[in-house]
């Protein structure tokens, strides 16, 4: 692959290569090093297994993308003790000032700003004094910025999905474990209070042996496609034009990788995946628009409703389904089942067999129904699943946490970094997660245009993934 095809599309190129419906070079770019991606090759140094921070007093931090994303990310960061924004950067130079001023109005130094083009990101990596780079930008953007922060010995937190193309995935794996530093991936889901709590229950064995997860990304947002002129607007709906798959899973396939632990003794080992006929966003944009509208000529190859499934080595099975085009209530449907009982969300509840320590006694042969799970703490009873298992970190934060993003799952993710970085521990997801999480965006894309059939999924790993980990 030559240097300009690794080169990724400026906002200017991808605007003018979807709206003339010229996606070939995108497709090209996307899939030229999927079937040579899927061996593992030599590796280039140890691995990130485990390997913790430098202990610090303070976290110098560097933003990379200042628009929706990123000023909700440096909303959460600058209510954390310990962080101190040294440099932010955006192509656009009245986003980079505004980054500027909040900066300066939670107390701090202003930051260094970097608004000199598409490339200015490089000059930031290189100042010599930043211990982590945030990267939320356009998915496009996304590798080639963790490798220069990394390649200037900076850790890198990039939003998700962390790469597009297999050849990205093992990029980050490289340039990781050769540079020695951390490639982090910003999956808030994980944080999330459900996701946190079942996670706690399934590490004590309340739902038995696992045999099998279901999540998913399924999100109208048929609106912000066609509709909203900034952030993700003016790119997302873009990747639907030249790409067919699972194009956005790691917020619903993160939290059920870590019940799984897919990378502390099991892994990811194949993937098959079809989609649905392409309708739903032409319609809704049909009805929408005039019709001299130059967005009706677009055509849209990713199908409405992507499903995937995909096996782990100790034969579990994890379905995934991606859908943001269709008129349905958003669900990342986050279930786990066991042999002991299941979890599921939207809205969340849990049921135990009989045989678990946690059942509620009933008659022989009487059914028992799900028990809905209450987060408020005002709502549920004492002493219930809810009080024994709700993870310490939501006890502590909860009050904070809520007035942050999403629900407050986004500070709970980064108080949780920072905290690593402080107390110099490992990061709780690693290069490795954020490439396998990633990686069923290619994957799926294969398999559809093979007919569904079967790929293997990359051990991105080496050999590492049957360790135990915490």
């Amino acid at each position: 692959m030559t240097d300009d095809a690794r080169r990724p599309l400026s906002r200017r190129e991808l605007l003018r290569t979807a709206a003339g419906g010229a996606a070939a070079l995108s497709l090209a770019r996307a899939g030229a090093a999927r079937d040579e991606a899927q061996a593992p090759p030599a590796g280039p140094g140890g691995t990130m297994m485990g390997v913790a921070f430098e202990r610090r007093d303070k976290v110098r931090l560097g933003l990379v993308g200042c628009g929706g994303r990123g000023t909700s990310l440096l909303h959460d960061l600058l209510g954390i003790d310990g962080v101190e924004v040294k440099a932010v950067c955006d192509i656009v130079p009245e986003k980079v000032a505004r980054a500027q001023a909040s900066v300066a109005k939670a107390g701090q130094k202003p930051p260094e700003g970097y608004a000199k083009g598409d490339h200015d990101f490089e000059n930031l990596c290189k100042r010599g004094d930043l211990d982590l780079v945030y990267v939320a930008t356009p998915w496009n953007w996304h590798v080639p910025m963790a490798v220069a922060a990394m390649e200037n010995g900076v850790h890198a937190a990039v939003e998700v999905p962390s790469a597009v193309t297999l050849e990205e995935c093992w990029r980050l794996v490289d340039v990781s474990e050769r540079t020695r530093r951390h490639c982090m991936i910003l999956e808030n889901c994980c944080y999330g209070w459900n996701e946190l709590l079942v996670l706690n229950l399934v590490r004590a064995g309340m739902l038995g042996e696992l045999t099998h997860a279901e999540c998913a990304y399924i999100h109208d947002l048929r609106q912000v496609e066609l509709f909203k002129t900034d952030g993700e607007g003016l790119w997302r709906r873009f990747e639907h034009v030249s790409r067919n798959g699972n194009l956005y899973p790691t917020h619903g396939l993160g939290p059920v990788a870590r019940y799984l632990d897919v990378h502390r003794g099991d892994r990811f080992t194949r993937l098959v995946s079809m989609s649905s006929p392409s309708l739903g966003l032409q319609a809704y944009r049909d009805r929408a628009l005039a019709a001299d509208d130059p967005r009706r000529k677009e055509t849209y190859a990713c199908g409405d409703v992507n499903t995937s499934l995909i096996q782990t080595a100790k034969g579990r099975t994890v379905l995934l389904q991606h859908d943001v085009v269709s008129p349905r209530p958003y669900s990342r449907i986050n279930m786990i089942s066991g042999t002991l009982g299941t979890f599921a969300d939207y809205p969340p509840r849990i049921f135990f067999d009989e045989a678990s320590k946690l059942a509620t006694p009933r008659k022989k042969g009487e059914d028992e129904d799900w028990k809905p799970v209450e987060q408020s703490p005002k709502k549920r009873k004492s002493g219930g699943i809810e009080d024994r298992y709700e993870d310490a970190l939501w006890r502590k934060l909860a009050k904070v946490a809520e007035k942050g993003g999403h629900g407050g799952m986004d500070y709970v993710m980064s108080w949780r970094l920072v905290e690593c970085m402080r107390e110099g521990l490992p990061p709780d997801l690693n290069v490795y997660d954020a490439a396998a999480w990633s990686a069923p965006s290619a994957l799926s894309e294969l398999s559809v245009s093979r007919g569904s059939a079967p790929v293997d999924f990359p051990d991105f790993t080496r050999g590492r993934w049957a360790e135990k980990r915490a």
